[in-house]
């Protein structure tokens, strides 16, 4: 497998990155109306269970500070609700398998451990959204008895799994509209009782579009909220949800990394987001969440030593960055999704890296997130297949940054005029 050389990183170099005083283009937005504190916002992903030895709401508290020096706005957690027994998958089960929408996992402590946890969270200026799955639930969970209208039946009369593999839930029909009620009830519950500011909705786009729509409506009536959807589908944006997963960038990447293919691919890609996604709408960049490492491996495994290079442009291209628990520790292990297998902190330059990026992010207009910030422009090179070089520009700030995207050191020659001031 063909990998990126030490020699071939990326150098980031602050002083490669200059900032100009230049006026901006104002573009057509996205219907949706973000909250203002995600104009410049980073994320965070939270796999609780694996953070620390306890796996708590309170053991975990301890990093908070150091996220916050980090650059962290968005802590994002994985679901925080009781895991079904029935068909439960391993020891602990799956974090996805629900069994009660307005309980808490006794796993991690009680609701009352949750509500300061979110508290400290805001109390340093961050903000908190959990994970929803509102496609399915488990097989126990506590609507199966009080409300078994509210899931899809075979022609025998016996509930069902939405996918084969996911034999630990089971569907949710959405032909019945009490169940949207029920479940816009539970997602309003989350904002009132502990105060958090919006959701990463599991599978999105396997639920209607509508109810979606509907439930955005509710929940902005208690306050803002920031709505993320696990799903690229452009459609999502036009009025639900603030940003997608951009798995595409994520694919791409992998490809390069492995020397599968060039920036050529990358170009393309970056092209095909700008004709199918709304102005306004935030992708999610990221190179691993908990479903790429669990499943396709650590970002050592497929980008190699591209690793770095990669997290530096996602970073800085159009987007929001997302980090995963431990990637700034170097996280080089696959964590095992259904027992417990403590992440293994350690000192790293990773994190370091991830600071510099995030606060270049936030102290530079060029770098936020949608229209919020500059449009990416492309600059020709005198290698384009191997080297990526553009420029991001809005009101008084300009980014410029170059990447050797190769397994091999190339002398790279700048054709643009857009760089000089």
């Amino acid at each position: 497998m063909t990998t990126l050389r030490k020699s071939s990183k990326l150098c980031f170099i602050i002083s490669c990155l200059f900032i100009y005083l230049f006026s901006n283009i104002s573009a057509q937005k996205s219907e949706v109306i973000h909250p203002g504190w995600s104009k410049n916002a980073t994320i965070y992903e939270v796999n609780l269970r694996q953070y620390t030895k306890e796996g708590t709401f309170k053991s975990f508290e301890k990093y908070l500070p150091g996220l916050k020096e980090m650059g962290v706005d968005i802590i994002w957690f994985m679901p925080i609700h009781p895991i079904g027994e029935v068909n439960r998958k391993g020891t602990l089960g799956s974090y996805y398998s629900v069994k009660d929408f307005k309980a808490v996992n006794p796993e991690f402590g009680t609701i009352e451990d949750f509500k300061q946890t979110v508290k400290k969270i805001h109390d340093l200026g961050m903000y908190v959204i959990i994970d929803w799955v509102a496609n399915h639930t488990s097989w126990d969970n506590v609507w199966v008895e009080t409300n078994p209208e509210f899931f899809s039946k075979d022609s025998l009369g016996k509930f069902y799994a939405p996918v084969p593999d996911w034999h630990d839930v089971i569907d949710l029909n959405y032909d019945n509209k009490e169940l949207w009620k029920a479940m816009t009830d539970a997602l309003k519950f989350w904002i009132e009782e502990c105060d958090i500011d919006g959701y990463r909705c599991d599978v999105a786009a396997m639920v209607p579009t509508e109810f979606w729509n509907q439930a955005r409506i509710e929940l902005d009536k208690i306050k803002p909220v920031f709505m993320l959807a696990e799903a690229h589908e452009p459609y999502l944006h036009e009025k639900a949800f603030d940003m997608t997963f951009n798995w595409q960038l994520k694919d791409v990447m992998n490809e390069i990394g492995k020397g599968k293919k060039n920036v050529e691919a990358l170009d393309a890609r970056l092209k095909k987001e700008k004709e199918e996604y709304p102005a306004g709408a935030y992708r999610m960049n990221f190179t691993t969440n908990h479903d790429e490492n669990s499943w396709n491996g650590t970002v050592f495994e497929r980008l190699g030593e591209g690793a770095e290079a990669f997290m530096v442009l996602f970073s800085t291209i159009e987007g929001m960055p997302l980090i995963y628990s431990g990637q700034e520790a170097g996280l080089n292990k696959r964590l095992n999704f259904f027992e417990k297998d403590t992440i293994e902190w350690r000192e790293h330059k990773f994190r370091n890296i991830i600071k510099k990026l995030f606060h270049l992010k936030k102290t530079n207009k060029a770098l936020w997130n949608g229209t919020f910030g500059g449009e990416l422009v492309r600059l020709k090179t005198n290698d384009d297949k191997n080297i990526f070089a553009f420029i991001r520009e809005k009101e008084n700030s300009k980014v410029f940054a170059v990447f050797n995207l190769s397994d091999q050191k190339i002398n790279t020659e700048i054709k643009s005029n857009l760089i000089k001031g």
